[in-house]
């Protein structure tokens, strides 16, 4: 039992964490970038959208209530990762940023969503197998999570380092990342069979 749980947390944590499909890892980075330690609330709670649509994907793609072309899926999560870079290029520095704060969380919640939706069918194999589906999302969902955590905190203390150490302002901070997210992005959306094919 406890080492069913495990391995379906561990599942979880390799899933953000894989090297081979760093996409998620991407997303996390600019999503957190704009943020320093002391706003981790902000932060902790947009990471829990992104879980929870990210949750929903695969609860309605095990109980066959989605099915989405994979290629377009492909396609779609490097857009959502260049959107959020760009989101940030604009809005690098702003004042204003915070108040919007709605609509970012409606929007990481969509996008989780789509990044879901590229797991479901991996996800659907191994529910498959499963006598508890729920558990085992639960489980999943939490070691997505725990890894999300991981990559949040580091992406703060990079920042803090950056901002302190090398007296980066925040803005070029921000600036720099998201420039460097969005030079890896464009390829992936290029390369994706939606459009090679």
């Amino acid at each position: 039992m406890l080492e069913n749980f495990w391995f379906n947390v561990e599942y979880g944590l390799n899933h953000v964490l894989d090297i081979n499909g760093y996409d998620h890892v991407l997303f996390l980075m600019v999503l957190a970038v704009p943020y320093v330690f002391k706003d981790w609330k902000r932060v902790l709670l947009l990471v829990s959208m992104f879980t929870l649509g990210h949750t929903l994907s695969l609860v309605l793609a095990a109980y066959g209530v989605v099915s989405v072309s994979g290629k377009l899926v492909e396609f779609l999560i490097p857009i959502t990762i260049l959107i959020a870079a760009i989101y940030n290029v604009f809005t690098a520095g702003k004042k204003d940023r915070g108040r919007k704060i709605g609509l970012l969380f409606f929007t990481t919640l969509f996008f989780g969503l789509i990044h879901g939706l590229g797991f479901a069918r991996e996800f659907k194999m191994l529910a498959g197998l499963a006598d508890n589906k729920i558990e085992l999302l639960i489980e999943f969902a939490l070691g997505i999570e725990i890894a999300q955590v991981i990559v949040v905190f580091v992406v703060l203390f990079l920042g803090f380092l950056f901002q302190t150490l090398f007296r980066f302002s925040r803005r070029d901070w921000v600036m720099v990342l998201s420039a460097i997210v969005i030079g890896l992005v464009i390829p992936m959306i290029i390369q994706s069979d939606l459009l090679t094919s």
